[in-house]
C-alpha cells in the first residue's frame, strides 16, 4: 500500500440522542421565553437532554456501537479512538478512553479533542492525518456533548440554543489514486484565534475557578463573526480542489442557529434543497451536531455513496473548520 496514495474513506456512522425532549413551551414555563421568540431568532423547537447520571462517554459509546454496526465492523478492527467534546465525564481520564473501554477495544490510542463546537471537524482532520501517515488503519471519530451540563437555567440567551447528543463516524485507511474522484477525506482547514475568548465560552475550570462553570455567550457578537468566518474555510476548502458550491451535493452545516446556517448558504450559492438541518429538532450539541447531522442524511437515503460532502463549524475560542469528503 503506497503511503502517498492513501485516503480516510468513511465506513459507517452513528448517533444517539437521549430520549428526554424539551420543547420550546416548556423552556417558556422554566424562564422568559416563547415558543415563537426561540424559533424566529434560532430556528430551534426542541432538543434532547440527557438523563440524570447519563454522561457523555455513554452517549459517544451508543452512538460509536451504531456506527460499528452500521460499518459491519467489530471492536478488534478499530485501532484509533478520537472523542471531541467539550463536556468530558471526568477532568481526566479522557472520554475517549471510556467509549474504548465500553466498546471491549484493546488496542490502538485513544484521546479527547478539544475545539468546543468545531471539535468533529478538527477530529476528522486530526484521524485523517493518522490514518493517511500510514501509522493506523480505522479510525472512530466521536463527537459527544452533554451540555445542558454547562448551562445556566435561568439565562435565556444561552440555555434555550443547546442541547446533548452524540454521533460518530468510522474512517479506513484505503488506496486511492489521489484524484477528486477518490472516496474520503480530500481536504481539510482548520483555524484558531484566541483573541475572541470572551464572546462564547464558559466561566470555570480546575486551573481557574476550581468549578466546572457556566456557559456564557455573546450572541450577537457570534453572529457578526459567524458567517465571515464561516464562509472563509468554505471558500478555501472548495478553491484547493478547484470546485464551486454547485459541484458540492450536500452541506452539512454545525447546527447552531438556523439564521447562520442560512446566511452563510446563501453567501456562498448553496441551494438551500442542497443543506442538511437538523437544529430545529437537535439545538446546538456543539461537536455532536455534525456527525448527527450526516448520519440523518445517510439513514434517510439523502447523502448516498459517491456525493461530495461539504461539512463546516465554528465553535468558542474561535476555532472554526470545513472539510470536504467524497462519502
Amino acid at each position: 500500500m503506497h503511503l502517498a496514495n492513501l485516503r480516510s474513506v468513511v465506513r459507517g456512522c452513528g448517533a444517539y440522542l437521549p430520549e428526554r425532549i424539551l420543547t420550546n413551551d416548556e423552556l417558556s414555563r422554566m424562564v422568559d421565553t416563547s415558543d415563537e421568540w426561540i424559533a424566529q431568532r434560532t430556528g430551534i423547537r426542541e432538543r434532547h437532554i440527557a438523563a440524570e447520571g447519563e454522561t457523555t462517554s455513554q452517549l459517544g459509546a451508543k452512538a460509536a456501537q451504531a456506527a460499528l454496526d452500521n460499518a459491519g465492523l467489530t471492536a478488534d478492527d478499530i485501532d484509533l479512538v478520537i472523542c471531541a467534546t467539550s463536556t468530558p465525564d471526568y477532568t481526566f481520564p479522557a472520554t475517549a478512553t471510556q467509549i474504548q473501554h465500553a466498546l471491549g477495544i484493546k488496542q490502538g490510542v485513544a484521546f479527547d479533542l478539544q475545539a468546543v463546537c468545531s471539535g468533529f471537524v478538527f477530529a476528522l482532520t486530526t484521524a485523517d492525518k493518522f490514518l493517511t501517515s500510514g501509522s493506523h488503519k480505522r479510525a472512530l471519530v466521536i463527537g459527544a456533548e452533554t451540555f445542558s451540563r454547562l448551562l445556566d437555567w435561568e439565562d435565556r440567551g444561552t440555555c434555550v440554543l443547546f442541547g446533548d447528543g452524540a454521533g460518530a463516524v468510522i474512517l479506513e485507511a484505503q488506496t486511492g489514486t489521489q484524484s477528486l474522484k477518490d472516496r474520503g477525506v480530500l481536504t481539510s482547514h482548520l483555524r484558531s484565534d484566541g483573541q475572541h475568548r470572551s464572546k462564547l465560552f464558559v466561566d470555570g475550570g480546575p486551573g481557574s475557578t476550581r468549578t466546572v462553570g457556566h456557559l456564557r455567550m455573546e450572541g450577537r457578537e457570534v453572529f457578526r463573526f459567524a458567517v465571515g468566518m464561516i464562509t472563509d474555510v468554505i471558500e478555501d476548502a472548495l478553491s484547493a480542489l478547484g470546485l464551486t458550491a454547485a459541484d458540492i451535493d450536500w452541506l452539512v452545516p454545525h447546527q447552531a442557529n438556523r439564521r447562520i446556517i442560512d446566511a452563510s448558504a446563501q453567501k456562498l450559492g448553496f441551494a438551500p434543497e442542497k443543506v442538511v438541518v437538523t437544529v430545529e429538532r437537535h439545538g446546538n450539541t456543539s461537536a455532536a451536531s455534525i456527525p448527527l447531522a450526516l448520519c440523518e442524511a445517510v439513514s434517510d437515503g439523502r447523502i448516498k455513496k459517491g456525493d461530495l460532502v461539504l461539512i463546516e463549524s465554528l465553535g468558542g475560542g474561535f476555532t472554526w473548520g470545513s472539510a470536504i469528503i467524497r462519502w
